[in-house]
């Protein structure tokens, strides 16, 4: 395989390591052409894992590369419900949609890839208890594990009275979370006389 680059391939490669994930649009601050990049995925040093979105063809993919795509399509959107369930291993199950909060107002735009399930939310409910973590590949915002439990228990009807209250069983089982978060989250949330019989049925059972 050639390996000569030229100073913008060379660029662009360079751009990939540090990023992880390109998108091809914000290439032009760069300076770089997108024609640099189909050019990189013909000779085999990048590959195209979405509209748009490339990375190294050696690169390592992180178990959460579908989020980080996720992220870039939504960047103004907070992984949440099901996917931060998922994120902190508070559940087994693995959605096949990317469930996403955005504030209201916000728009959606269209993606082919991946699907996204999008919530709103406004006011503290949706600046309070984001966490931004760092991962192979790229960056993306998650609700922390308490407002997480809180907001299964607010859309509890899209995702599941089981699904919320094994959330937080686990959640104070593995003392993943204070009580004081818990109940900070349920105020804010409007959840707290619901979660608060469950939580005093768990404290006496675990």
């Amino acid at each position: 395989m050639e390996t000569a680059f030229t100073r913008r391939e060379e660029q662009l490669v360079q751009l990939a390591r540090e990023v992880g994930t390109l998108r091809a649009r914000e290439l032009e601050q760069h300076g770089i052409a997108r024609s640099y990049l189909r050019q990189l995925v013909e000779r085999g040093f990048l590959v195209q894992t979405g509209r748009g979105l490339y990375t190294l063809a050696n690169a390592d993919v992180s178990e959460h590369q579908t989020l980080i795509e996720a992220a870039l399509r939504l960047p103004h959107g907070v992984i949440c419900l099901a996917s931060a369930l998922r994120f902190h291993n508070l559940t087994t199950q693995n959605p096949w949609k990317v469930w996403m909060l955005i504030e209201t107002g916000k728009r959606v735009p269209k993606v082919d890839y991946p699907p996204l399930l999008v919530f709103q939310a406004c006011g503290p409910s949706f600046t309070e208890g984001i966490e931004t973590h760092v991962l192979s590949g790229g960056s993306v915002r998650v609700t922390s594990v308490a407002k997480t439990v809180a907001d299964c228990f607010k859309y509890r009807s899209k995702i599941g009275l089981d699904v919320a209250l094994e959330a937080l069983r686990e959640c104070l089982r593995e003392q993943r979370a204070t009580r004081e978060e818990l109940h900070h989250f349920a105020r804010l949330c409007r959840v707290e006389r619901i979660m608060q019989p469950y939580m005093e049925a768990f404290a006496v059972s675990l």
